[in-house]
């Protein structure tokens, strides 16, 4: 069933290859993105977008963590030197695929970013599924390396979400660094809100 969803996928580049340059865009300049909205998010200097920003790195370094360890309970190479015939777009060296790094930091940020975002961040849940649909597509993943990802970084998102914004420490720590930020960067209005 893996093998046939990574077919069905991975078979539309042949057949629509006009959306290949789309694709191989998502799947390896996406981060990119990614990794902006995180610095937009944090340098808005607004209380609720650090928490969040704070949510997702500690989702995604559980997340990560508990990615190495399944990847040590189950192995398996990239679709492209398993298979025949795979529309491989992207260059990526062999190794264990399972479960996928991508998905995971996508799925890690995106889910934390649509828990605070409430409706209005559903957008991030599209992103993350194209970031995985992408990596099948290119054929560097199948479907259940991008499935494995995704389920090990939306679990600690929601707990995360829960714990985190609640405890002292954190909001102590951010406190301060605040204080050391509004020193070197003054604020002309108070944006800094809880």
């Amino acid at each position: 069933m893996n093998e046939n969803m990574f077919r069905l996928v991975n078979d539309l580049g042949k057949e629509n290859t006009f959306l290949n340059p789309v694709f191989i865009f998502i799947a390896e300049y996406m981060v990119i993105f990614l990794a902006l909205a995180v610095l937009i998010f944090w340098f808005t200097r607004i209380y609720k977008n650090r928490i969040m920003v704070i949510c997702g790195s500690i989702t995604f370094v559980i997340a990560e963590l508990l990615g190495k360890i399944a990847g040590k309970i189950h192995s398996n190479h990239q679709p492209f030197e398993e298979l025949n015939n795979v529309n491989q777009l992207i260059e990526k060296a062999v190794d264990n695929s399972f479960p996928s790094d991508h998905t995971i930091l996508f799925f890690s940020f995106c889910v934390t970013f649509c828990l605070f975002k409430g409706a209005r961040g559903a957008f991030w849940i599209v992103l993350a599924l194209l970031v995985g649909v992408s990596r099948i597509w290119v054929g560097v993943h199948y479907p259940a390396d991008i499935l494995a990802g995704a389920m090990i970084s939306s679990g600690p998102a929601l707990i995360v979400f829960r714990i985190i914004p609640k405890l002292g420490s954190i909001q102590r720590t951010l406190g301060i660094y605040e204080k050391v930020e509004s020193f070197f960067l003054p604020l002309k209005k108070d944006n800094y809100q809880g």
